[in-house]
């Protein structure tokens, strides 16, 4: 695990979507700078509280960026080099990182070495690059996708040109200023493949986080043979969201026990929201617990991410069909200034929440424990060690949820409110109906 990633906040980004790029990328078509204009809302990002951001696909694709057709070139709708090396410039300076997403299960159909192997025949040196089924002499072959998706080849990741094109990716951006990868499909492609990869890219990149899109399955056994540092809690994920409009908190505990497990082996990539599900706001089924699922995020264990628009209560609803990601991933303002203003009170508790995470930056490796559970009611208290575990202060916040139309009352060693609203008397805290709170 990479020391700064201990205090890392990530601003999650779909760019294509986020700047308004055209769905499908036209051949010749002329480079449009639009990456640059990221650099705007940096200061955003920055307000916000976070440190980093995390980055959609922003390389050359036909289409959704995750048909890669070069993966060392900048997609021509968001721009060209020149406007990569100027985000990181104007990103590092204000101590933000950025970790790029690595699309290394497939390629596009369009991608050369594709479209090379299947017009040269059985037997051309590059169809060993992809899972080929050639039929009758003359049809174009079979291939392994992903998913299903014709649009997307699969690569052969027993090919040790597979490993050497991954790694080479891997190194160039990072040589470029990228400070991580986040692995799409990590799940899809095995273990062991990147047990060969990462080995080569920390020698010279040792910071660099690597975190691998897990949804499913063995996350600790998948960072232990990966060597990832990290995977993405959809665990928790889902938890969060069903247990509040189950209003059966009793789900989020047995979630949360199951996510301390894993800090035995890592520290889980946090998130309500992303680029592939639809909107916290769209999900929740009662708006006033929004800032309940927040509360959980940022005050348990993880490296936390928003996903953009999320910070100012969008809604979107993800749908399985030809464009169903569209309403997810919509195009933003020019500037923060045109955000719509009936967000501001959403945005007002991200600020909140992530300033609280930012003062107890303990919280990355938090323990947490149960103090009270019922169907609407959890007090959990999250614990941990500021500084080095030998010579650092113990750090304690205790956290209420409450999705009752009445009042909660709670017994708790605390003595200030730090988050949230209750009324703190004689070690008992009294919670309004809905409400929720952080106290230490």
């Amino acid at each position: 695990m990479t020391s700064w990633t201990e205090h890392a906040i990530f601003w999650h980004v779909y760019p294509l979507g986020f700047l308004g790029a055209e769905p499908v990328l036209e051949p010749g078509r002329e480079t449009t700078h639009r990456l640059r204009s990221l650099v705007d809302w940096l200061d955003h990002a920055v307000e916000l509280g976070t440190s980093g951001l995390l980055l959609g696909p922003i390389f050359a694709a036909r289409s959704h960026g995750y048909d890669t057709v070069d993966h060392f070139t900048i997609d021509p709708r968001l721009g060209d080099r020149a406007d990569f090396d100027l985000l990181i410039d104007e990103a590092h300076a204000r101590g933000l990182r950025i970790v790029l997403d690595g699309v290394f299960n497939h390629v596009g159909r369009d991608h050369p070495a594709f479209r090379r192997a299947v017009d040269a025949g059985p037997g051309a040196p590059e169809g060993d690059l992809f899972h080929l089924t050639w039929k009758q002499p003359g049809e174009p072959p079979g291939y392994r996708t992903f998913e299903g998706h014709e649009g997307l080849v699969a690569l052969n990741h027993d090919d040790d040109r597979v490993v050497a094109l991954v790694t080479d990716v891997m190194r160039h951006w990072l040589a470029a200023g990228a400070d991580g990868w986040r692995l799409d499909a990590a799940y899809a492609v095995p273990a062991q493949f990147w047990a060969r990869v990462l080995p080569t890219v920390r020698a010279d990149f040792p910071e660099a986080y690597v975190v691998g899109e897990l949804i499913h399955g063995d996350y600790a056994g998948f960072v232990t043979a990966s060597g990832v540092d990290a995977v993405t809690q959809y665990e928790l994920w889902k938890a969060i969201w069903s247990s509040l409009n189950d209003r059966n908190l009793y789900e989020l505990d047995h979630a949360l026990g199951r996510h301390g497990a894993m800090l035995d082996t890592f520290v889980p990539q946090t998130f309500v929201g992303n680029h592939d599900v639809t909107r916290l706001a769209t999900r929740l089924t009662d708006p006033r617990h929004v800032s309940h699922a927040l509360v959980v995020l940022f005050t348990v264990a993880g490296t936390p991410s928003v996903y953009y628009g999320d910070e100012v209560g969008l809604t979107g609803l993800k749908e399985e069909r030809l464009g169903g990601d569209d309403a997810i991933r919509p195009a933003f303002p020019d500037t923060p200034a045109d955000l719509p203003p009936a967000g501001l009170p959403v945005l007002d508790v991200h600020r909140e929440l992530i300033a609280l995470r930012r003062r107890h930056p303990w919280l990355h490796l938090a323990r947490t424990r149960t103090l009270e559970l019922a169907n609407e009611l959890l007090a959990y208290e999250s614990t941990g060690t500021s500084g080095s575990a030998s010579t650092g202060a113990a750090g304690r916040l205790v956290v209420v949820l409450n999705l009752a139309d009445g009042a909660a009352e709670v017994t708790a060693q605390v003595t200030q409110v730090v988050a949230g609203s209750a009324e703190v008397h004689d070690g008992r805290v009294r919670v309004p109906g809905h409400g929720w709170v952080v106290l230490e």
